[in-house]
């Protein structure tokens, strides 16, 4: 019979390794399309066969990977329009979620959100995934809606975060390139903090949809490329 520290450390080896293959599909390392196979990624863990597969079957739960009928794992596929579902259905939910949080959210709330703003303002961002940088910038993120009260729309926020993430590592775009995301993600702060959920959406929305319109650019010019190549090979 397995002890309660046995337990605890499979528990442990099977939290990390769902947490470094989700890093590993957001980031592109593994691009979409790609076969998972479990032997091959607990060799490169240092892990046995078992935590991955549970790992694996999270993530085909929070859409990032597709299990396949007695073949294995897949990285989803992307594609411009599912982008553009995605974008619609994640301004929809957050919207939901941050009133809900700029009515509901208490002192603690308030500090969540200076704390995660003054830890993103510290981070340098180097590289197109850095990813210590994406955790300070998720954090920021969902501390804004922590205090919605709903921990479906929590999930669903951070489901949808993890996938435009990835959107974006793939399309290899950077929005810090055109644009001064700092300042924006301070206006946020700065109407959430004063409570104008109206104002706070708004910004919040714009900040989204700005991001999208330049994944979605990149996206079709990379198919659009794809298909050129093909047709002079």
């Amino acid at each position: 019979m397995a002890t309660t520290t046995d337990e605890s450390r499979f528990r442990s080896r099977t939290s990390e390794t769902f947490t470094r293959i989700r890093e590993d599909v957001i980031s592109g390392k593994f691009a979409p399309g790609t076969k998972l196979k479990i032997e091959e990624i607990a060799r490169a863990l240092d892990v046995g066969a078992t935590p991955v597969r549970e790992a694996l079957s999270s993530l085909s739960s929070d859409g990032l990977v597709v299990r396949q009928d007695q073949r294995g794992f897949r990285v989803a596929e992307i594609s411009a329009s599912e982008f553009g579902e995605l974008l619609d259905i994640r301004c929809l939910v957050e919207e939901r979620a941050l009133r809900l949080a700029i009515e509901r959210g208490e002192a603690d709330w308030v500090e969540g959100i200076v704390l995660a703003r003054h830890r993103l303002k510290s981070s340098s961002r180097s590289g197109e995934f850095d990813l210590e940088w994406e955790r300070c910038h998720k954090s920021f993120h969902i501390a804004l809606i922590a205090a919605c009260g709903s921990s479906i729309l929590l999930r669903l926020c951070n489901q949808f975060f993890d996938e435009n993430n990835r959107y974006r590592s793939i399309a290899r775009t950077s929005s810090s390139d055109s644009r001064d995301v700092g300042c924006e993600h301070e206006a946020i702060t700065d109407a959430v903090l004063a409570r104008d959920a109206d104002l706070a959406v708004t910004l919040l929305l714009q900040h989204y949809r700005r991001t999208g319109k330049m994944l979605q650019d990149a996206l079709i010019s990379k198919a659009q490329s794809s298909l050129s190549d093909a047709g002079t090979s």
